[in-house]
């Protein structure tokens, strides 16, 4: 019983700790969220880190997949047949974040990124989907990827949660998929993390 009193004391020390004393520690997130605006809307999920180059910027990087990143005009229009055809994409990017001085608990934040998205177009609704499928793993693309976007961290202790907006453009332009976008993947991102200082 000691023991078990003893580590919920820790547990609660730990998280009283003051949030500036923890300001200079790496962070570690996994997130969730939707994508939306000229994209089909669909999931999107990854995770990240950060590593602190002072107080206030922090080198960071994150990796995730977007389930669909297909145009919402295509999208619509696939609605009304009985395939259905996608473009995902898993990504990586690093970059740079700013955020305010670590007063309280609410720090505001904004970053830029780039990287590269692995574009996969997927197709289901007819007998042959396997050797639809398998051909249009040919179309498979890396492209780069730019991105921006802000948010805002509550942070209490070690523990903190992370809503943020973000707006990634896809650069396909020259790729096979591109036939579906007439250009650029432009996608628009909410998300909800929850992370920790280490």
């Amino acid at each position: 019983m000691k023991r078990l009193s003893g580590a919920l004391a820790l547990a609660a020390l730990v998280w009283a700790v003051p949030s500036v004393a923890l300001a200079q520690n790496g962070q570690v997130q996994g997130f969730g969220g939707l994508t939306f605006g000229d994209v089909t809307s669909s999931t999107t999920f990854g995770g990240g880190i950060a590593a602190p180059l002072s107080e206030n910027f922090h080198v960071i990087a994150e990796g995730g997949r977007m389930t669909d990143v297909v145009p919402s005009v295509v999208g619509t229009i696939v609605d009304f047949t009985p395939i259905d055809f996608g473009v995902s994409a898993w990504y990586g990017e690093a970059g740079i974040r700013v955020l305010a001085p670590a007063r309280s608990a609410v720090r505001p934040y904004a970053e830029a990124t780039a990287g590269f998205a692995r574009l996969h177009p997927n197709f289901h609704g007819t007998p042959g989907d396997s050797i639809i499928n398998t051909a249009l793993g040919f179309m498979d693309r890396t492209e780069p990827l730019l991105g921006v976007g802000g948010g805002v961290i509550l942070q209490g202790g070690p523990m903190f949660v992370d809503l943020g907006y973000r707006y990634k453009k896809i650069l396909a332009e020259d790729s096979l998929q591109s036939f579906i976008t007439g250009g650029d993947f432009h996608v628009n991102q909410v998300r909800f993390g929850v992370g920790f200082r280490f």
